[in-house]
């Protein structure tokens, strides 16, 4: 296991350090700024960010053995020879990470769900606290009978007949200015178009007020 150890992070050559999503401020001591860097432990840290796709927002890597004592810290803590990793699940699936995080070779796992981070360590294989709660989905599945049939729906016909009605409206209209425009011979039609118009608009109204209706009932049924 190499590791490399530096007074304070800011130290650390730029031709040392080879962890793209990472950088020696991440990993070095919060307390005092003194930075153990355990190239083994990094690697598998950088994996796992690798195979998640997403940050990983590390709370605690490296602790001096004052800060550790500070902290409270486990007297043999991983945190001390830079093996060990406090990942905050703000923006994980706590169930997802723990899987990804066994297949990069992760053995040690503690889980603090109350504080919103996942301890990950080198080993030996064990594991404590108490797991995070599975989070809901965020949908709910509709019962499909809650759904009419489009094709049996008397919204569809409503809207349907007053669709056809309105351009049966816009062609009369239409067929007024052509016939008005054409010879004198055929402007004895003119008056029974308009006659046509009005059985149109009629029709239409008649589908609007089916359409209503059976919104209005069907919400009465408790059928959305």
């Amino acid at each position: 296991m190499t590791t490399t150890f530096y007074a304070s992070w800011r130290d650390v050559p730029g031709t040392a350090w080879r962890w793209s999503n990472f950088s020696p401020a991440e990993i070095a001591c919060r307390g005092t700024g003194k930075l153990l860097i355990n190239e083994a432990a990094l690697d598998k840290l950088q994996a796992l960010r690798d195979r998640l796709g997403k940050p990983l927002i590390v709370r605690s890597a490296f602790r001096s053995p004052e800060h550790n004592r500070a902290v409270g810290g486990a007297k043999r803590s991983k945190h001390l020879v830079g093996a060990a990793f406090d990942i905050a699940m703000e923006n994980h699936d706590p169930v997802a990470f723990e899987a990804a995080a066994r297949e990069i070779g992760f053995l040690g796992f503690g889980f603090y769900p109350r504080s919103g981070f996942m301890h990950v360590d080198l080993g030996p294989e064990r594991q404590w606290g108490e797991r995070f709660v599975v989070r809901e989905t965020a949908f709910v599945v509709e019962p499909p009978l809650a759904r009419e049939v489009l094709a049996e729906s008397r919204t569809m016909k409503g809207g349907g007949a007053a669709g056809v009605a309105t351009l049966g409206v816009a062609g009369v209209e239409v067929a007024q200015d052509v016939l008005a425009d054409a010879q004198s011979a055929i402007l004895p039609l003119v008056p029974y178009l308009d006659t046509l118009r009005w059985l149109f608009i009629a029709l239409a109204l008649i589908g609007v007020s089916i359409t209503i209706y059976a919104r209005w009932d069907d919400w009465r049924k408790g059928r959305r």
